[in-house]
């Protein structure tokens, strides 16, 4: 796997994206506390590649969700959609909820990129042409959730072109036994599943 991931994850083409490891999403805000449960593990490792990221030179990338207090430009055609309209923390621009959890360090040299719309940071934010820019052809997708938006991201990443790597203990949903069901049986299928060691190991050399 290491001699597969130094050429797929080599640091010239390669970028780390994070997925809402935001305060009221995984974190000690969170207003979906099963999903902050199992993210707890994962967000060390989380901060981990991405200080091995950027000591490689690798770009990283921090996509959240945001939701205006009047709710102007969010979608409300599905269950969580409706169910975060109502939870008692919002994801409001600029608020504590929003914010990135403390756990992973935001360097100044990392981007930050906040969505109103959508299930997966590929939907009304400038991930697609960002990552064309910065002429990367692999994505290594961290954060949450396996439940929604990480399958959406891997499949509009493959979808667009691009390599995903999703280290598997750098991600979280649940319950347990779904996530490694959807390791097995689809995102398996799609991106490459490696543990975060192995990737910071590659990058290390």
């Amino acid at each position: 796997m290491a001699r597969d991931l130094s050429q797929l994850a080599h640091p010239s083409h390669t970028a780390l994206v994070t997925s809402e490891i935001q305060r009221g999403v995984a974190g000690d805000l969170s207003q979906l506390p099963e999903l902050a449960k199992h993210a707890a593990k994962a967000l060390p490792r989380i901060d981990a590649l991405a200080r091995a990221a950027r000591a490689a030179g690798i770009p990283v990338i921090h996509c959240t969700a945001e939701r205006r207090a009047d709710g102007k430009g969010a979608n409300q055609n599905a269950r969580i959609f409706q169910y975060m309209s109502r939870a008692e923390l919002k994801l409001l621009p600029g608020s504590e909820a929003a914010a990135i959890v403390p756990e992973v360090e935001v360097d100044p040299s990392d981007l930050v990129m906040p969505r109103l719309h959508g299930l997966s940071p590929f939907q009304g934010t400038e991930l697609d042409f960002v990552l064309r820019n910065l002429g990367v052809t692999t994505l290594v997708g961290t954060g949450v959730s396996i439940n929604v938006a990480l399958q959406a991201l891997a499949y509009d990443a493959v979808n667009a072109g691009y390599q995903v790597i999703l280290p598997r203990d750098a991600v979280a949903g649940f319950p347990a036994e779904y996530v490694e069901a959807v390791f097995a049986h689809s995102l398996g299928a799609v991106a490459t599943l490696p543990q975060s060691a192995e990737l910071i190991d590659a990058w290390s050399r």
